[in-house]
């Protein structure tokens, strides 16, 4: 389990490899010239403001909107499980573009760009990293360890944030902390919107091919910031720290608590926050849809590139979700600090800007893997590098509920230790996995960096087709991709709030 789980690590770790050869390149005080630059500094202010005000946001709307749905007697509470959900499925370089031109359309003459407009549009479309595993966990807590904490004189509210919370804190950190890193590694809305962080610098320096050096050094400070979060979220999150129930558990339904009058603040609070997310891009693309013109052989152009997002999706689900198993499951079993290093480590490469990750694997085709450059394996291969983290969070928070001694038991009574692993934990992990394999299929739809750099020629998704017509402001012609790739994103994000509403009832 250590090798796999090493293996594993040494996959998102490509892109670092590639960073390393390439600063060897350069002389070590041009690099260090262009790490401690003024423009070093100001992005990395920038970057890390953008970071937390995201972060802390997501953590509020994110957990607010999860008590509200699993923990209360807030009425309607399923319908807005799911309204909550639903953002998941836009892209930030969709949500920026519907932001801004729905801007335009009410108030001309006036800009939406800037850090403001970048902490809406991002806060807006990243919350449910937090706000999905949080309402999962907090429907798998244990109602009889509440209901013991009430025996002992404990009330409703203390009881919430001493058990409840603290079982799901797990969860929470793990939202968080891709929240963190999707503000630190997006591109697409902060380039739409103009604001100068890491990624957009980056992205500049190597698609213009005038500062190699300069992409070199800021892609090494963003790695840095990224082990800075990481060191961070550590010190919030024990990994060692298990919270399971031998048995089926309580048959006695979740504590509620009843909020009386604050129902009606909070339900305009809530459903102002996720329908502002939502009719805000969809008004745009509504209105672009209806202005836009059908051209000859459009059609056969948009179903192919459908077709070609729910491939390479499925693919890179199964891919990635296969690598995070065994480092899950060895996280879970062995806390050491191996473990430790290797969970933060496989979060390293998903902080990276997808120009990185696709240079870097650009470099393993056509230095070591020649026979698969330019094919969909080395495409995938980019997925897995940037998307572990997206399927180890949930497989880690399922095997650490997996009691071990359901395994210790399977081995007393004779069976082997891999038979113990896939008769035992795996099943008791399937819903963490599902919600891992989920979640990547819904990133790697919207993945727009790597996707342009790795894809076999004539091989168009929605998204590099829907990001050149955008380039060309033919937002008419790039209405349709834009729909049909919500549309596409937005099955993942059901079917998790599904099996959420399902483990309700």
């Amino acid at each position: 389990m250590a090798a796999l789980a090493c293996l594993t690590t040494g996959v998102a770790l490509l892109p670092l490899f590639y960073l390393g050869v390439r600063a060897a390149q350069y002389p070590a005080a041009d690099f260090l010239a262009a790490v401690f630059s003024e423009r070093s500094a100001r992005l990395a202010t920038a970057s890390l403001a953008l970071t937390a005000v995201v972060t802390v946001l997501c953590l509020v709307i994110g957990v607010g909107l999860a008590v509200l749905v699993t923990r209360t007697t807030l009425p309607g509470r399923r319908s807005l499980a799911v309204a909550a959900a639903l953002p998941l499925a836009i892209p930030s370089y969709v949500a920026a573009f519907g932001w801004q031109s729905m801007n335009h359309l009410v108030s001309p003459g006036t800009t939406f760009e800037g850090f403001f407009a970048a902490t809406v549009v991002i806060t807006s479309v990243t919350y449910p990293y937090v706000f999905l595993p949080a309402a999962a966990a907090l429907l798998r807590v244990d109602p009889a360890q509440e209901e013991a904490a009430r025996a002992l004189g404990r009330g409703p509210v203390n009881t919430f944030f001493s058990v409840t919370v603290r079982q799901a804190a797990p969860a929470i950190t793990s939202g968080g902390l891709l929240c963190a890193i999707y503000v630190i590694a997006d591109f697409g809305a902060v380039s739409i919107l103009r604001v100068d962080t890491f990624t957009r610098a980056v992205f500049t320096s190597f698609s213009m091919g005038f500062d190699r050096l300069g992409g070199i050094a800021l892609s090494s400070v963003l790695l840095v910031l990224t082990m800075v979060v990481l060191v961070v979220e550590g010190r919030f999150r024990r990994t060692s720290t298990r919270y399971a129930t031998v048995g089926s558990g309580a048959a006695a339904p979740a504590m509620r608590l009843s909020i009386g009058r604050w129902a009606a603040p909070a339900l305009i609070l809530a459903w102002g926050t996720v329908l502002t997310a939502l009719a805000v891009p969809g008004a745009a693309l509504a209105y672009w849809a209806y202005r836009g013109v059908s051209t000859p052989g459009s059609l056969a152009e948009v179903g192919g590139a459908f077709m070609n997002s729910l491939w390479v999706a499925a693919l890179g689900g199964a891919a990635t979700t296969a690598l995070a198993i065994p480092l899950a499951v060895y996280i879970a079993r062995r806390p050491s600090r191996l473990a430790r290093s290797l969970e933060r480590l496989a979060y390293l490469a998903h902080s990276l800007p997808g120009v990185v990750v696709g240079l870097s694997v650009v470099m393993l085709g056509i230095s070591v893997l020649t026979g698969l450059y330019q094919s969909m394996w080395l495409l995938v291969l980019a997925y897995c590098t940037l998307m572990l983290p997206l399927a180890l969070g949930p497989a880690v928070a399922a095997a650490l509920s997996a009691p071990p001694e359901l395994e210790e038991a399977a081995r007393a009574l004779g069976k082997p230790t891999l038979i113990a692993y896939l008769r035992i934990t795996l099943p008791l992990m399937a819903p963490g996995i599902g919600s891992g394999f989920l979640l990547v299929m819904l990133t790697v739809v919207k993945e727009l960096p790597a996707t342009l750099m790795l894809r076999p020629t004539g091989f168009d998704t929605l998204a590099t087709r829907l990001w050149t017509y955008t380039g060309n402001e033919s937002f008419a012609a790039a209405a349709p991709f834009a729909v049909l790739l919500v549309m596409l994103a937005a099955i993942p994000a059901w079917l998790m709030i599904s099996r959420l509403l399902k483990e309700e009832k």
